[in-house]
């Protein structure tokens, strides 16, 4: 029986980061992360583990910390997590550095949200306009991938 690869859902791990250093509406807690859990719902993933990490600041290099990224990346190989979506926006070093020690494909939450409207979008305007947006977020992720 052939199964289509689509219909199976991608693996996600939740992480976010409660930090003083951050504003209010930039730090992670309980109710962000369950309405993060439903983006990825809503995007066709599932959420299977979650993570939060409290710090007095993010870390410059890998936004959650060594140790924390190292007990995650046990868990993601564990459980065979293809996806990890953080609850706070995360620079595109960050994301590099952490998709090299999570192994896996690492977003944030708007990376996420502009996925969910680019599925969505039914006219040819609403389209391009989501398809703007994803360029205008990419463009600096994409500085230094060479």
């Amino acid at each position: 029986m052939n199964e289509d690869k689509r219909s199976e859902k991608e693996k996600a791990v939740l992480i976010g980061l409660r930090c003083e250093g951050l504003r209010d509406f930039e730090s992670s807690d309980d109710d962000t992360m369950n309405e993060l859990e439903e983006l990825v719902k809503t995007a066709g993933g599932e959420a299977v583990i979650r993570y939060m990490q409290n710090r007095a600041a993010p870390d410059p290099r890998s936004f959650i910390g060594e140790g924390k990224a190292a007990e995650i990346a046990e868990a993601i190989k564990a459980n065979e997590i293809e996806l990890a979506v953080f609850d706070n926006e995360i620079s595109p070093s960050q994301t590099r550095v952490l998709e090299k020690e999570l192994g896996c494909r690492v977003i944030d939450r708007n990376a996420l949200i502009l996925d969910i409207f680019a599925d969505r979008a039914k006219t040819s305007e609403g389209k391009l306009q989501v398809e703007l947006a994803q360029y205008q977020y990419l463009l600096p992720r994409l500085s230094g991938m060479w």
